[in-house]
């Protein structure tokens, strides 16, 4: 995604991350206020309420005020079951692939007024992409790497309410953003520094915007990134650029990980073991580590990988290792971007 800037007074760094306003899917808002058997034209907050939920509401996620609000209004005694049980477990296999239209099917309340139904909702809150640009390389353009969400779940195909609309509705309203700077996440300062970059799928992102930075700056430091996708034919992300890079002398090394295509599965944190003994040397002449994606499994594993790495190449105990990595943090030489 390429967003045009000019005119707009915001200015941005590699690193920082752009902050998006969407709008939710027209066709979703109809059926929810279907089901609820609302008027779609009536008014709330100076607009129809049809316009309030494509602009200022989330209505896709139940959290747990919006359950435990409709388990009292519906006076179901499952959902109040579900809500008040200490063992979480229950619920969140209930939740599991459910959205706020399940419950309306599943559970119907007869709301009053419209602002019944609103006051439970949530007010619409902004997406935040990694920037995959350098304002060095693009004068006035924000570029986005996004990585579009549709799946089924109980029988309703579902959408993640920002990927599509930069798919299906940039047509219908101009996207509204902003600058989150993240001065903790920068292209070293000194431009003859080692990189080293994990950023398997969108978690690109940022660091072909370190790419673009130091190839526009004529960096003398050496970059190493490692990207890992499911397939090489559809879902090498930036593949020319990247090669250009290469041929250019700005991308040094480009350890690749397509996991699927071949019977064992491959991963960045395997790559990075496979080659730990090359990161270890890129480590000790001063190198500084960055990793971009996942929060939930991929950094997790790149961690490990990368403790691992170190105790083995620089002989080192666990205990010695953790505190290698420790200092790394706290010297601004490992950099995590993650989510």
């Amino acid at each position: 995604v390429e967003i045009c800037l000019k005119d707009s007074g915001l200015s941005y760094q590699a690193g920082d991350a752009l902050g998006v306003y969407p709008i939710n899917d027209a066709e979703l808002v109809d059926l929810l206020i279907s089901e609820l058997k609302f008027d779609v034209n009536a008014e709330i907050g100076g607009t129809t309420l049809r316009e309030a939920l494509i602009e200022r509401y989330e209505i896709r996620n139940i959290t747990l005020p919006v359950i435990k609000a409709w388990a009292e209004k519906a006076d179901s005694d499952e959902l109040k079951t579900l809500t008040e049980a200490e063992d979480r477990n229950p619920l969140n296999h209930y939740l599991w692939g459910r959205e706020i239209i399940d419950l309306a099917k599943e559970y119907p309340i007869d709301f009053k007024f419209p602002q019944d139904f609103t006051q439970l909702l949530k007010p619409l809150a902004p997406r935040l992409y990694s920037i995959a640009s350098s304002p060095k390389a693009h004068q006035d353009e924000v570029h986005l790497t996004v990585g579009v969400v549709k799946y089924e779940s109980n029988g309703f195909s579902r959408k993640g309410v920002c990927s599509t609309y930069f798919s299906e509705r940039t047509e219908l309203a101009k996207p509204r953003v902003f600058v989150h700077e993240n001065n903790a996440f920068r292209p070293p300062a000194n431009a003859d520094t080692p990189m080293i970059m994990v950023g398997p799928g969108t978690g690109i992102a940022p660091f072909r915007a370190f790419l673009e930075e130091r190839e526009a700056v004529e960096a003398k430091g050496k970059n190493w990134l490692f990207f890992g996708n499911p397939h090489e034919e559809v879902d090498f992300l930036y593949r020319e650029q990247l090669e250009e890079l290469e041929k250019n002398g700005y991308l040094h090394k480009l350890s690749l990980a397509f996991s699927r295509d071949q019977d064992q599965k491959v991963y960045v944190q395997d790559r990075m073991i496979e080659e730990g003994k090359e990161l270890y040397q890129w480590l000790s002449d001063g190198g500084h580590f960055y990793v971009c994606g996942d929060a939930s499994r991929m950094a997790k594993d790149v961690d490990a990988a990368l403790h691992n790495i170190i105790e083995q190449h620089g002989k080192m105990s666990a205990e010695d290792a953790a505190a290698y990595v420790n200092e790394m943090k706290s010297s601004k030489r490992y950099s995590r971007d993650v989510y």
